[in-house]
This record gives C-alpha cells, structure tokens and sequence, in this order.
C-alpha cells in the first residue's frame, strides 16, 4: 500500500492511497481456495469445482467484498500509521472514470483512491485541581415533609358517593364530549373523567358550571378556551363540551397514619416519611448536580482554546437550528416575538455550537487519557431503563439498540460524561454552601441556554 498526503491544511488532511492490483488478486485467490472447500454445485463433488468455474460465477462478488474491506482496512491503517486520531469517519473517492470499478473488480488496475477528513486536536491535559466548585444544598426541613406528605394525603383524598348537588371540592365522574361549531374535535372526549371541582384541572368555566349537578344530569357547558392553550387548534376557541354526570362524591378526612401508609404500599407512616424524605432529597441532589456541572463545564470551556473541527461545528449547529426553527413555527412564533433577528439568533447558537464541540473534545480526551470506562452492566442498565420508555413495544425496542450501533452509543455516551465529570470533582476544589430552595431552583444562566446539554458526546 502506498499512501501520499495531498492536503495538510489546519485540521483538514487528504490521502492518496493505492491498494496494488497484485494484492486484490492474492485475496482473490484465497477466498476462491476457501470457497472451493465448501461450495457444492450440481455435477461437481465437493472440494472439486474448478477454480476458473467458481471465479466465473462468484468472482464480481466476492472483489466486491474484498474492495469494501480493503477500503476499510487500508484506510484506518493508513490514518493510524499517521497516528492520527479522525474528528468523523473519513470520506472516500473512488476513482469517477468510466469502467475503473470494473478494472479494479476484475483485478487489471490498482485500488486507487482519496480520503479527505478532519483530525481531533492536540488537547492538552491542564491541571484539574484548579478548578473551584461551589456546590449548592439544600438542608431538607421537617416543616416540608408535612408538606410533601400533606400534598400526597390531598392526591388520594378518599372520596363518598352522595346523592345531593354538587359543591365545591366535591368529585365528579363525567363524561363529555366537546365540539367546536357543532363538530367533535380531537381529544375532546372522554367517558370516565374524574374531576375535582375547584381543583382548576379543566379550563376556566368549565368546573363551576358543574357546581349543583346531580348524578344522572345532561348538561352542556360553554367554554373559551384560553388563548395560550397548548393546542394550536384549539386556542382562543369558543367551544361546547355535551357533560353526563355519572357520579358525584364528597370529600372524606385525610388522615395520615399507619393505615394511609400501608394503602400506599409501606409499612407505616414513618417509612413513608422516609421515602418521602429520599425523594425530596433526590430531587434536590439532581438540581445540585446540574449546577455543579454547569460551573465545572464553563471553567473547563475557558480554560480551554483550540481550533475546532469545521465541519463537527457545522454538523452540531445544524442540529441546534434544526431544533430552534421547529421549535418557532410550532409555536407560531419568530426570533423578533423573542426579541432577536434571525441573524443574531445564528451567531448566537454558532457559539454554542462551537462550546458543545469544544467540550465534548475536551471530556472525550479527558476520559480516554485517564481510562474512563463503561461497563457492560452499566450499558445493560440504562438499555433497560431506555427500553421501559416504550411499553408495550420493548422487545421491538430492545432489538432497534441492539442492532444499531449508533443507538447504543447514544446511550453510551451520557454515561461516560457523567463519569468523565465524578472524576474532575474528585480532583476538583468543592466546597459546599447552604442554600434555600428558591435559591437553588433560580435560573442563574442569565443568556437564556441550557449549557447543562451544550456537548456532543460522541466525539
């Protein structure tokens, strides 16, 4: 194999590589010697049909094969003698002639071709232990437990059939049936709907025209619904809902206590507290986390500057605006309704496109320099956490990863982030501070975007 670099160029690199016609034509033969030991064709014995007979019938195929390989082989060897490291996978040019497929198939002419692509930077490896984490925790108060538990007790209230009007608080069983200009729209039905008067489940006016109905009544409610109502179809919309009360219950006391608990799965009122403690912690220990990774990703993105891959930048700001111009017309909205032109709104995402290379680089060679690894079982794990999003459809799931490697490395790649990051805090200054709740919940990204996401893992 001969290879010649026709491009050096910043990140970008271009090799001429020659695979000889003499090599192609050895593999040949070796595959025809391996194929005449296993084929068995009518009137030949086996281990006995000619060479020349096998070549004529399977020799287009089997060079194809081989070309595919030797593509592959050649290329990574030739981009690993370099010891270079590709940003994406190389782009391959076979020759463009009339008949040069043909030539290196039947094996009269040399595998001659070009592979352009971009390299991943020189990073260097920086002190870590500089980098200064404060971590925000929140202490969790017995006051919002109760509070917590007050909340659960309110959620599974029990509730008494009665045979008198409806009051506020009270819950309707309802089925209803709603119509816009005399014509039913889509999922405006339902025939067994539990409603809470007062609870604001439903949109306004629609519960207190609720408000003295017995069970067995017919009635038909009027209702606008609200002009930033979530349904395009359906905001602003003036609208008739066709309501059968089927049953109206009246609220019992909610009693917090070992038999509440026990309704609820849990051997007592104590664990429930418990769990109820678990979970307030966790889902304050899950904001603490991003907040820790935000300020750890902002100190890694300017302690580092190196050029970028052009075209992974391209790649990621294409994803963004892909997301960003969706997420407008879906919402019928444009960049000045938020205050920005479109051109703004580009140099604004080109950056982030840039951070999200920039720090997916850096947490890759991070990882790779320091033998971050994922385990099979942690893989295995969130396969199965990922298959449970789709009941119902888990094996077809389950078969998609399986099968599609880029999927798996989807799931990957979050994993090895989240380890990459445990390791530079282990390394890091973190110091603890105390906060109140509303202080961790603000939003102190001042711009607007979630940097928590602005990576690419799969770099």
């Amino acid at each position: 194999m001969q290879v010649s670099e026709t491009l050096n160029e910043g990140l970008k690199r271009e090799l001429d590589i020659v695979v000889p016609a003499s090599h192609m034509k050895d593999r040949m033969e070796a595959k025809l010697d391996e194929l005449k030991d296993k084929v068995q064709l009518k009137g030949f014995r086996k281990g006995k049909v000619p060479v020349a007979h096998l070549r004529q019938m399977y020799g287009k195929s089997i060079m194809s094969d081989i070309l595919q390989e030797e593509l592959n082989q050649s290329s990574q060897k030739a981009i690993s003698d370099r010891s270079e490291k590709p940003a994406m996978q190389p782009k391959i040019e076979l020759p463009e002639e009339e008949g040069a497929a043909d030539k290196i198939l039947s094996g009269d002419a040399d595998l001659a071709y070009k592979i352009s692509y971009e390299i991943v930077p020189a990073i260097e490896e920086l002190d870590y232990g500089k980098l200064t984490i404060e971590r925000p925790v929140v202490e969790v108060s017995e006051a919002e437990i109760d509070e917590r538990l007050q909340e659960i007790g309110e959620s599974n209230r029990p509730y008494e059939t009665k045979t008198g009007a409806a009051e506020d608080k009270d819950r309707l069983t309802i089925a209803y049936l709603g119509k816009l200009d005399g014509e039913p729209f889509e999922g405006g039905q339902d025939d067994n709907a539990m409603l809470v008067l007062g609870s604001g489940q439903f949109i306004p006016g629609f519960e207190e025209q609720l408000i003295g109905a017995k069970a067995g009544d017919e009635k038909t409610i009027k209702v606008k619904f609200p002009d930033d109502y979530q349904a395009e179809m359906l905001k602003g919309q003036d609208a008739e809902f066709e309501v059968t009360v089927r049953d109206v219950a009246a609220p019992g006391d909610v009693v917090l206590d070992d038999e509440f608990a026990t309704r609820l799965g849990l051997e007592s009122i104590e664990k429930l507290r418990e769990a109820v403690r678990q979970q307030v912690e966790g889902q304050y220990g899950g904001v603490t986390r991003q907040k820790v990774k935000r300020q750890l990703l902002d100190q890694l993105d300017e302690m580092h500057a190196f050029e970028l891959p052009p075209t992974l930048v391209e790649q990621e700001f294409e994803n963004i605006w892909r997301q960003v111009t969706h997420d407008i017309e879906q919402h019928g909205k444009s960049f000045e309704d938020e205050d920005t032109t479109e051109e703004e709104a580009r140099a604004d995402y080109q950056k982030i496109a840039e951070r999200r290379v920039r720090l997916g680089l850096v947490l890759a060679e991070i990882g790779d320099n320091n033998k971050v690894q994922i385990t099979d079982e942690e893989l295995q794990r969130a396969l199965i956490e990922q298959i449970r999003q789709f009941p119902g459809q888990e094996q077809q799931a389950f078969d998609y990863y399986r099968n599609n490697p880029e999927a798996m490395a989807s799931l990957r790649a979050p994993l090895f982030e989240e380890k990459v990051v445990d390791y530079l805090l282990e390394l890091a200054n973190v110091t603890d501070k105390t906060v109140t709740k509303e202080e961790l919940n603000a939003d102190e990204d001042e711009d607007g975007h979630d940097h928590d996401h602005d990576h690419d893992h799969d770099h």
